[in-house]
């Protein structure tokens, strides 16, 4: 059974991501953040993605996972004249942003007080990684992995006992990110 793009993306994500014998994306915020490749230039096999790629929306939705601090009075959510950003009180307060409300301005990004809302993740087109769910096979990995000239993407096993700061976000992801913990902040 196929997961549609709605399942994966727009605040349908399972909070409680699990183990399991599949493999998926592997995505190194940290590489991503380091600002040594400039605009990511990586190329995607979806078809609807011909000129641009859907690793920013894996970017987006891990961001939002793992780097934002979830505040209790959201100034970005506040800050959105069209009302594209949400904060969902029934998924611990996990940020979506409606793709087709947005314009783009970035006045969320402007508005975070701790600079969790990269403004390279709040492009105008809108971006969806199917995961390349349906067009795996055991023999190559997905172009985006192969183009990534940062080795920041990868597929791995979601059996492993993953490494420190390493996370399982939602079904199909599995994050490197050093980010806060609302324990110890």
């Amino acid at each position: 059974m196929s997961t549609s793009a709605e399942q994966l993306h727009q605040g349908k994500i399972n909070m409680e991501p699990k183990k399991g014998s599949d493999v998926r994306l592997f995505i190194d915020l940290d590489v991503c953040s380091t600002g040594e490749c400039k605009e990511c230039e990586i190329q995607c096999s979806y078809f609807y993605h011909p000129a641009n790629n859907g690793v920013v929306s894996i970017a987006e939705l891990a961001t939002y996972f793992l780097v934002c601090r979830r505040c209790e009075d959201p100034h970005c959510v506040a800050a959105c004249p069209v009302e594209a950003l949400e904060q969902q009180t029934e998924k611990d307060k996990l940020l979506i942003r409606h793709n087709m409300r947005c314009i783009s301005c970035k006045s969320c990004s402007l508005a975070c007080p701790y600079g969790t809302i990269y403004p390279e993740n709040v492009p105008y087109i809108i971006h969806v990684c199917d995961f390349c769910l349906d067009r795996r096979n055991q023999k190559n990995d997905p172009l985006c992995v192969k183009t990534c000239s940062y080795d920041a993407l990868s597929l791995k096993s979601a059996d492993e006992v993953l490494p420190e700061n390493t996370f399982y976000v939602g079904d199909h992801l599995i994050v490197h990110s050093t980010h806060w913990e609302r324990e110890k902040a």
